[in-house]
């Protein structure tokens, strides 16, 4: 891409390698998910409509449930051994599950354990993913600035909707073509070895490094001579290691990661279930899925590209204000015998304008804390996901089947709001409007000549307290 001709070579190497790595992640995560309506009835008991439905969803928040768990596992690592350390261990845990997932035998073979098992699987699956997408959107936040940053993090969300198309291929060479569904986590298991291997070569950040090497070494100095700024030099690490998170910029950010797990569920797994209810076969369920996931990525692209131009927190905005209207008239099309070129119509929405943080994730990561920003985003990226999760999944099942079609009100419009609401809360951070959420709604003023740069910014003032 001719956007980061400005990278050195050393940061192009490590972009391109968290690509490659996240795209062997989302490759594995994602194939279960696409082959759901195929793996879920070797997994599970046979049963009615309904309970189906809700075994679906269990199978779907079983990849969430424990994934702030596992942010905060993650989060440690990542802040106090480093980036590159936990981007290998994801990896090699998506490796071990996917052979497990490979040899597992079905319910038919011995019942009830298969579905215990399969469960646990993609409970390993969402934690590695929870490290690994994190891990690397920051560590390439930590070596760019912007305006190149922007995309150069986006193409990290490009390389895991890469990766689920991939697994969207092999769904349908599985479900059209006779390939053995095992054989696909066989190749999932084989390239999250190479991606592990691969990003043995990545360095650390050097802002993350040189930051914890010159704490330690003036505390270790101030120590051995016993000067009488040991106190204060103290009190620097621990503000550093301790720094607060304003609770507005937290929740923006909890607003914002929430509608992306509410678009993937409701575009992929509510719309794939409504298919099935109209009579359609898992490969044809699955080919539909594979067109809306390329069009998604279009979209994405599309997104990531005028990101170097365009302030992505605007790009954010005017995406979900196009998208508002269409959550409104979700319902009234769904309700009167929905054919499948009406929810076709519904994906297609969805994936191009759908919720979502790319591509303003580097601008999500960079008001955080440098030394807490693997754990605080982490941690809530995971309950976002968990949290979504179970509220869309099972919610949309009661929902509807009480409500009808009119029951998708009460879950797409008030996250829909909310993540407007965090672009706007990002928008004051990055000084680009100081007014209230409904008068910045329509807010279009460009982005300024010089874009804030926290991260490097407060770098060079810690550095500055830590000579003095």
């Amino acid at each position: 891409m001719a956007i980061l001709s400005s990278l050195s070579r050393s940061q192009k190497e490590a972009v391109g390698l968290l690509q490659v790595g996240t795209f062997l992640e989302y490759f594995d995560l994602m194939l279960y998910v696409h082959m759901a309506v195929l793996l879920n009835d070797l997994f599970f008991p046979k049963t009615d409509p309904k309970t189906a439905s809700v075994l679906t969803a269990f199978a779907f928040c079983s990849t969430y449930l424990l994934r702030p768990f596992g942010a905060l596992f993650f989060g440690y690592i990542g802040d106090h051994l480093g980036r590159k350390t936990t981007v290998i261990m994801t990896t090699m845990i998506m490796a071990i599950s996917c052979i497990i997932m490979a040899t597992l035998p079905t319910y038919a073979q011995i019942g009830i354990s298969a579905a215990w098992l399969v469960t646990l699987c993609r409970v390993a699956q969402g934690l590695s993913s929870m490290g690994e997408v994190i891990g690397a959107e920051i560590y390439v936040t930590e070596i760019t600035k912007p305006p190149v940053r922007y995309p150069a993090v986006g193409l990290i969300a490009c390389a895991s909707r890469i990766g689920t198309v991939v697994a969207l291929g092999v769904a349908m060479l599985v479900t059209t073509q006779g390939f053995n569904w095992r054989n696909g986590f066989w190749i999932g298991a084989a390239i999250a070895v190479v991606g592990s291997v691969a990003r043995t070569r990545l360095r650390e950040t050097q802002e993350f490094v040189d930051m914890k090497g010159r704490i330690n070494r003036a505390i270790k100095e101030v120590k051995e001579r016993k000067l009488e700024k040991a106190d204060k030099l103290m009190a620097l690490k621990e503000t550093l290691d301790q720094q607060p998170v304003n609770w507005k910029t937290m929740s923006a950010y909890f607003a914002i990661a929430s509608g992306t797990a509410l678009s993937l569920y409701f575009n992929y797994i509510y719309c794939g279930d409504l298919l099935k209810r109209l009579g359609f076969s898992p490969e044809a369920i699955i080919y539909q899925n594979f067109i809306v996931s390329m069009i998604e990525f279009v979209g994405m692209g599309g997104a990531v590209f005028l990101s170097y131009r365009i302030h992505p927190m605007k790009i954010l905005k005017f995406r979900a204000l196009l998208y508002l209207p269409f959550v409104c008239i979700f319902p009234f099309l769904l309700s009167n015998s929905p054919t499948a070129s009406t929810i076709f119509f519904i994906q297609v929405i969805g994936a191009m304008i759908g919720l979502g943080g790319v591509p303003g994730v580097a601008v999500l990561v960079a008001h955080f804390p440098v030394f807490k920003r693997f754990t605080y985003i982490s941690f809530m990226y995971a309950v976002s996901r968990s949290l979504m999760a179970v509220v869309t999944s099972f919610g949309l099942v009661y929902l509807t089947d009480y409500l009808g079609s009119w029951g998708l009100y009460l879950i797409l419009l008030p996250v829909t709001l909310s993540f407007l609401w965090g672009v706007t809360q990002y928008e004051k951070l990055e000084n680009l409007t100081q007014k209230p959420f409904l008068r910045s709604l329509f807010d279009w003023k460009s982005m300024p000549p010089q874009s804030s740069d926290p991260i490097f910014d407060r770098s060079l003032n810690y550095q500055k307290v830590a000579e003095k």
